[in-house]
């Protein structure tokens, strides 16, 4: 089998992405992420991990995700290496979390009228970003919103409903996403290993 070019960012081209196949990520409760081969600590919802998963419980949603796009805060961290479509944050977006406004669980400029969450933060959770396809195709109102992959807080606390994971661990798994990657949340125990 020949070589594939290089993909149009200048990058060589991923296994997965020459036999077309997707990357899963896979997160437990118990705060673990594994993908392609590692395994690393996250922080989930305070609530746990829930199937019906509403606005404001807490919780992160179980069930298998596409990994859509990511953002990053370009005075903060560097552009991130992946396939994913990549858009530098600034300090007037936010994500709409108010069930009641038409822009709801989507991508928004501030000022905005409705409830919503700045992704411009302080803090630095979200330096990076990235957007987990829940609840946005259909958009169902009051299922959940702004539910992402972003930094986790010093001793990974819980979360309101996103993953957490140490900036390091970010970068390295979205240097391994593509187009088509899907996370896999569950609400059971990862099992141990056989042997």
């Amino acid at each position: 089998m020949s070589e594939a070019a290089p993909a149009a960012n200048g990058w060589p081209p991923r296994f997965h992405l020459l036999y077309n196949a997707a990357m899963d990520i896979h997160v437990f409760p118990d705060g673990t992420l594994e993908w392609s081969g590692h395994r690393v600590r996250c922080a989930v919802g305070r609530a746990g991990v829930r199937t019906d998963k509403r606005e404001g419980d807490g919780a992160t949603p179980a069930g298998v995700f596409d990994v859509r796009s990511v953002m990053y805060r370009p005075d903060r961290i560097a552009r991130p290496r992946t396939a994913l479509l990549v858009r530098a944050i600034d300090a007037n977006d936010g994500w709409c979390d108010d069930p009641g406004d038409p822009a709801y669980n989507r991508l928004i400029r501030l000022p905005h009228p409705a409830r919503h969450e700045r992704l411009w933060r302080d803090d630095g959770l979200y330096d990076l970003i990235a957007v987990i396809g829940y609840n946005d195709d259909p958009v169902v109102p009051g299922a959940g919103s702004a539910i992402f992959l972003h930094g986790a807080g010093p001793g990974y606390p819980p979360t309101e409903g996103c993953i957490a994971l140490a900036i390091g661990d970010l970068v390295a798994v979205l240097a391994e996403c593509a187009p088509g990657d899907r996370i896999i949340v569950s609400e059971n125990a990862r099992a141990a290993p056989r042997g």
